[in-house]
């Protein structure tokens, strides 16, 4: 792992950024002065702006709930970043290449960037095969489910040919090596060498909280497979299954603002929550939650204790109603006393899917 960055790089990226063009991609900002901008503040309702920008300082300040701080602050609090996150997608922004104290900084950098790359590029191919021939039985999968080509579209649903190695051409091709692809989890090893780990299979990609493609979940399609009927990507230098939700990218804005999420099983259950309207659905990635997934929640949930039980958040956990769904979501409930907020486990009715 890169260490930290370096101080001199992190001063230098905040003093090159513009912070009206990173808040504005938020806000929508108008001229409040002579040296300031002003909208409505994005961290709590109002009618009137009392948000002010001030490019020249490089800081904001909500004159209404007192929110204020520089660019990093900013976006670690509109978009739940640590600051390490929040300064490097700032110097992205501004193609500034960061330094990192210890070992060899710019290299590891480097490798985490491609890799994200690589997951990025493998997206968008696993997009593009969706609409060919060969994937007409998995279309037929989700239209039977409620999935429409905008709902695929929204979630960046796409399709994994059966070949052997289809996607490692393809990727080898825009010049990823078979070594940055098998980092990544898209290349597995065997004894005739590497091959593409996702095959005749439905894909998912799993993003972090900014965003980013880290890993993918496939689904199993033809009776002849006799893979699992869910496969994730392994875990690699940028996916740690234990510390992600699906869909969090998506729901984020909507937790903060509602002070609620559902927690449900699959990948399907949060594209058919967030179709039917709720929109702070997300699900852990083929493992049990756990404690980094409480922690990540408490983060966007904004879990702290007012002193008043009424104006608590809401975590509800829907599992599937048989036997392994309901084991997770009494694991899951376990987890109660680490937050503030109020908890519930729901059970659908007559046994049905959430």
């Amino acid at each position: 792992m890169a260490g930290l960055i370096r101080k001199s790089d992190i001063d230098e990226v905040k003093q090159r950024a513009n912070i009206a063009d990173i808040v504005g991609q938020y806000v929508t900002l108008k001229r409040g002065g002579a040296d300031s901008l002003k909208g409505l503040c994005p961290f709590h309702d109002e009618k009137s702006p009392s948000f002010s920008v001030r490019p020249n300082v490089g800081m904001y300040k909500c004159f209404g709930c007192g929110e204020s701080g520089d660019v990093y602050k900013f976006l670690q609090q509109i978009d739940m970043m640590t600051f390490s996150e929040a300064v490097e997608k700032v110097a992205a922004t501004i193609n500034f290449s960061l330094t990192y104290e210890d070992g060899s900084p710019e290299r590891e950098s480097g490798n985490r960037s491609r890799l994200l790359e690589a997951n990025r590029a493998a997206e968008l191919y696993f997009i593009e095969q969706l609409s060919s021939p060969e994937a007409e039985f998995g279309r037929d999968f989700l239209t039977g489910r409620g999935f429409d080509r905008a709902a695929c579209e929204m979630f960046g649903v796409g399709y994994a040919p059966n070949s052997f190695d289809a996607l490692r051409k393809y990727l080898t091709a825009k010049k990823f090596t078979e070594v940055e692809l098998e980092t990544a989890g898209l290349l597995s090893r065997g004894e005739r060498g590497v091959y593409d780990r996702f095959r005749g299979r439905l894909v998912w990609p799993i993003r972090d909280v900014t965003g980013a493609t880290i890993g993918f979940g496939a689904r199993r399609l033809r009776d002849d497979d006799n893979g699992p009927k869910y496969l994730n990507t392994p875990e690699t230098p940028v996916y740690h299954k234990a510390k992600v939700l699906y869909g969090l990218d998506l729901a984020k804005r909507n937790i903060s603002k509602d002070r609620k999420v559902v927690v449900v099983e699959g990948y399907t259950d949060v594209m058919a929550c967030h179709l039917a309207g709720i929109t702070t659905a997300v699900a852990t990635c083929g493992t049990a939650f756990g404690s980094d997934h409480v922690s990540l929640i408490r983060r966007v949930l904004g879990d702290i204790d007012a002193g008043d039980s009424r104006s608590r958040g809401e975590v509800i956990f829907t599992f599937d109603p048989d036997e392994a769904g309901q084991k997770a979501a009494s694991k899951a409930f376990a987890e109660d006393s680490k937050f503030v907020a109020n908890t519930f486990v729901v059970v659908a009715p007559d046994g049905l899917d959430p």
